[in-house]
């Protein structure tokens, strides 16, 4: 199993960067995605999830209406939008993988990608 995240990087307040995350060695459709994040000094946070359908989605408050999580199935991905980016979003970004939504932490993890927002 592996889960391969990348997008990170260093953006400006107010701006935008996508983070993709591709999975190999599971039945991606049947999996619930999502992303979590951690700061330094900070404990990991969840930010936003998607159940293998992808009909429904869900957001930690701080990022509702910012972020938006997405995922296509046909090439084993799941993608997060980040818009109006800010300094408090900087963090160690992970996609994380488990059938259930509700155990997502407990599943498989990727590497992280490092996001910086700063100006």
């Amino acid at each position: 199993v592996q889960l391969q995240a990348s997008g990170g990087g260093l953006v400006q307040p107010g701006g935008s960067l996508r983070l993709s995350c591709v999975a190999s060695g599971f039945t991606f459709d049947d999996y619930a995605m999502g992303w979590f994040r951690q700061a330094p000094g900070k404990e990991r946070e969840f930010v936003a999830s998607i159940i293998g359908s992808g009909t429904r989605t869900y957001y930690a408050d701080s990022v509702e209406g910012r972020f938006t999580i997405s995922r296509e199935d046909a090439k084993n991905t799941v993608f997060l939008q980040m818009n109006s980016l800010k300094p408090d979003d900087t963090a160690v970004y992970y996609c994380a993988a488990h059938p259930s939504i509700l155990n997502l932490s407990k599943g498989y993890w990727g590497q992280g990608t490092l996001v910086t927002v700063s100006s």
